[in-house]
């Protein structure tokens, strides 16, 4: 019985996996249940034993996808300068389906697709709260303005330049968006008193 049990979970995770690759990648609309499954290396008839229908099954993958990517922000280097550090970068914007889920779907669920769009919303407050805390700045709410406005920088940066067919330019945003975010936090802290 454990061991069926562990067999299930395991299927589960590979499901969840795949659906969050796929959704980044894709988006959610464009990719059916079967694709999924097929990439979880499954048939579609297993789908059902673990979710009750697409719509479960994107707001748990997205649910799962923010707690990685919140995980590995925390985890990492404290702080707006080694979250930039890490995040413009052109690995990160050739690597769709395993990169920001906020790049890659805060459009689709702004547009008004349900799933996952309140773990999004928690993981936003979440993610600012964080990156606040450990941001330069004299008062809380300058710490927080710092800390909304960089990321905003960073989502926006990552967007435009995986919109970009201009390699060139698409590097340019990366780059430039990466050294104007340093200057800032330098230009804060030798403010600090």
């Amino acid at each position: 019985m454990r061991n069926s049990a562990a067999k299930k979970d395991a299927n589960r995770q590979l499901i969840l996996q795949a659906a969050g690759r796929l959704f980044r990648e894709k988006g959610i609309e464009q990719v059916g249940v079967a694709d999924v499954m097929r990439a979880a290396g499954m048939t579609h008839g297993g789908f059902y034993r673990h979710f009750s229908d697409k719509s479960d099954l994107a707001t748990q993958a997205i649910s799962q996808a923010l707690a990685v990517q919140q995980e590995a922000a925390t985890n990492g280097a404290p702080g707006i300068p080694a979250l930039a550090e890490n995040y413009l970068t052109s690995e990160h914007r050739d690597s769709i389906g395993s990169g920001c889920v906020f790049a890659a779907l805060g459009s689709e669920a702004a547009r008004g697709h349900e799933a996952g769009r309140a773990a999004m919303s928690q993981a936003i407050r979440s993610q600012i709260d964080f990156l606040a805390a450990g941001a330069a700045g004299k008062t809380d709410e300058q710490r927080r303005q710092i800390a909304v406005g960089s990321w905003s920088a960073m989502i926006g940066a990552l967007i435009l330049s995986r919109i970009s067919e201009d390699a060139t330019l698409s590097e340019e945003i990366l780059h430039e968006t990466k050294g104007w975010l340093l200057s800032q936090q330098t230009s804060i802290s030798a403010d600090r008193p």
